[in-house]
């Protein structure tokens, strides 16, 4: 997709207050929810407009003002729900009929090679995912999944490798002034994880079973060694999103100033 531009220090994906925000995205619900299971645009302060009939927005939970204060923000955001995330998220490049399973060539792949992946979301307090593939320098690709509802490391073994990872947003305890909040991750710092044998072991037989099976290059083929670039990046309910971004440098990095969170008046 992007294999052969030039890629900036700092590239946007996803900008919800962008004129077409989900022009690089394909949008996936359950068609078997029709009231609760959607992707819209909304301002996060007022969650107006309103979806159309028979869509039906989820309470938003609030914690007391003695807690903090939550400041939402004054803007367009991306807002995604259902009750079965599986089912409801947004991808790019989009998803072909063959979803994820689609041709692992170079022109299907989203082709950044920033090492920082960064994401601006609020924690709406309920389950929620997001998917990254990465690509080493010889091809091989694995998905990394942050997760809500993942209790531990754990890595899943098969034609493409998952290495699934726990995701907790700051605690009512911490006083955080907002729901939202910025996640960064450092690619190629994850790609060691995939030869991890320990991370699969939820028995003594699985990981034994695990351990030689990691040890078959021809039978499972990991990441490992150099980062090459990013093939996918999906986004789960339930959320709302502000933005996706890659970058050469981590959340120390000085920020054009579009990119701040400024909460509504």
């Amino acid at each position: 997709m992007f294999f052969a531009s030039i890629h900036p220090s700092l590239v946007s994906l996803f900008s919800s207050t962008g004129s077409d925000p989900l022009s690089l995205f394909s949008s996936h619900f359950d068609t078997s929810l029709p009231s609760d299971s959607f992707v819209c645009i909304l301002n996060d302060a007022t969650s107006e407009p309103t979806p159309p009939a028979p869509r039906s927005l989820i309470t938003i939970q609030h914690h007391s003002q003695d807690a903090f204060p939550d400041y939402a923000l004054g803007q367009s955001v991306l807002h995604i729900q259902s009750p079965t995330i599986r089912t409801t998220f947004i991808r790019c490049p989009p998803a072909t009929k063959r979803g994820d399973s689609q041709s692992r060539s170079p022109i299907s792949q989203l082709g950044l090679k920033h090492p920082w992946m960064h994401m601006q979301v609020r924690n709406l307090h309920k389950e929620w995912a997001f998917e990254v593939g990465v690509v080493d320098q010889s091809g091989r690709e694995g998905i990394v999944r942050c997760a809500t509802f993942q209790k531990e490391p754990r890595l899943k073994l098969g034609s493409c490798p998952m290495l699934l990872l726990p995701l907790s947003f700051p605690s009512p305890s911490s006083r955080p002034l907002t729901s939202w909040c910025t996640i960064a991750l450092h690619l190629p710092s994850l790609l060691p994880h995939f030869s991890s044998a320990a991370l699969t072991r939820d028995s003594a037989n699985d990981g034994a079973s695990a351990s030689a099976r990691l040890g078959q290059r021809g039978a499972v083929q990991v990441p490992s060694g150099t980062y090459s670039h990013v093939s996918y990046v999906k986004v789960y309910a339930t959320c709302r999103l502000r933005r996706i971004w890659f970058s050469d440098g981590g959340p120390q990095q000085r920020m054009p100033w579009e990119f701040q969170l400024y909460a509504a008046e």
